[in-house]
């Protein structure tokens, strides 16, 4: 019972997140209540969500379907660093697929050059690191759940934005990638690491550190087997 619980429980995250605010029905419900009012509904259903997702993987029970081994365990825990990276990146320079932004005169400038979605590739990077690292069926669904939100959203989001704004679309499209790299590797765009800077790396170098040593204090478990 207590898998079918969380099993129910990532649906609703993966459907709030994905069916709700990536599809038509977005547009439906904004019709009704308005842009503020879907805003507050949604946030307080993302609440709910996660709140659910979490008491429901506590209470789920552990059956282990594999297990990493050490030298794995190392691969994974470097893994995160670009997730580190990715993420701080997507904080602190602008992009183009967050609402309420807009495209550089220049075109895409920075992370964007490298991905459209640095924060979602961070947010699926540690969801599946986590996914191949417990081996068990609980986490399985737990961070699967928010590995299968990430990479739903990412097209979901440009569909999005190509609608909102076709100009900003087609200006940004043809030369950046969902896929990290993507558009560097098919000769379609550039990265300038002048552009991103030293902050990402550095900053996201340090939390890496800081979360290998913190990890058996804050989760209880090692990341890394000496």
């Amino acid at each position: 019972m207590s898998i079918f619980l969380l099993l129910l429980a990532a649906a609703f995250w993966v459907g709030w997140h994905v069916g709700v605010a990536g599809t038509a029905l977005r547009g439906r419900i904004v019709g009704l209540i308005g842009e503020i009012g879907f805003m507050i509904g949604f946030s307080i259903g993302s609440v709910a969500s996660i709140m659910l997702l979490v008491m429901a993987w506590q209470a789920a029970p552990v059956w282990f379907l594999w297990s990493a081994p050490r030298e794995l365990r190392w691969v994974l825990a470097l893994a995160m660093l670009p997730a580190f990276i990715l993420f701080i990146a997507s904080v602190t320079q602008p992009n183009p697929t967050s609402a309420g932004q807009k495209l550089a005169p220049g075109g895409p400038r920075g992370i964007t050059r490298v991905t459209r979605h640095p924060m979602l590739w961070s947010f699926a990077l540690w969801a599946g690191v986590h996914v191949v690292a417990n081996g068990d069926v609980a986490s399985l669904i737990f961070f699967g759940a928010f590995l299968a939100t990430c990479l739903l959203g990412m097209p979901s989001i440009d569909a999005k934005l190509a609608k909102r704004d076709p100009q900003m679309w087609a200006r940004l499209a043809p030369t950046t990638s969902i896929l990290p790299f993507g558009a560097v590797f098919s000769g379609r765009g550039r990265v300038d690491f002048a552009e991103i800077g030293p902050r990402p790396l550095v900053l996201g170098t340090v939390l890496w550190v800081g979360l290998l040593v913190a990890h058996p204090i804050a989760f209880g478990v090692l990341a890394i087997y000496f």
